[in-house]
């Protein structure tokens, strides 16, 4: 018993130094300007679908395919267990800070993902007017719940 002790304490301050805080206001302020500005391209590029009911619901079920486990069935996380407990969180897709992106700039993020946030890359995956299609759905989010919870966290 006395051997261990000071091996238990040796690892509870170890863990204690692993600790991690979430980004203070400034920190978050440069991530978010350089991730607009200099990490996730195509700013300029334009959607070539235009909004319309029938491309919103073609990406609603682009959505529901691909998207739905990680940001739920209306985009604001709604049902996802884990979308908090995630480092870092799965930002709801209504956010300013999502919506602050140019249509260029979303589909470069499915196109591509973001390592190592857990965003997966969808090229090869999803056909560009997929993606084009879940843009306009990422613009023209349904209120947060009124499409349930996925199906796939029912127990």
């Amino acid at each position: 018993m006395r051997k261990t002790t000071p091996i238990l304490l040796l690892s509870l301050v170890g863990m204690t130094g692993c600790k991690s805080a979430p980004p203070g206001r400034i920190e978050d302020n440069v991530l978010t300007w350089s991730k607009h500005a200099l990490f996730i391209r195509n700013r300029a590029q334009r959607n070539p679908l235009q909004r319309s009911d029938a491309n919103i619901t073609a990406g609603r079920e682009a959505f529901t395919h691909y998207c739905v486990a990680c940001h739920g069935m209306d985009g604001r996380n709604t049902g996802v267990p884990f979308a908090d407990a995630m480092s870092p969180p799965v930002p709801p897709l209504s956010s300013s800070k999502i919506q602050s992106y140019t249509d260029g700039q979303l589909k470069w993020v499915i196109d591509y993902g973001i390592a190592p946030s857990g965003m997966p890359a969808s090229r090869g995956i999803l056909s560009d007017d997929e993606i084009w299609s879940i843009v306009l759905f990422i613009r023209n989010l349904p209120p947060a719940g009124s499409l349930g919870d996925p199906a796939l966290y029912d127990k």
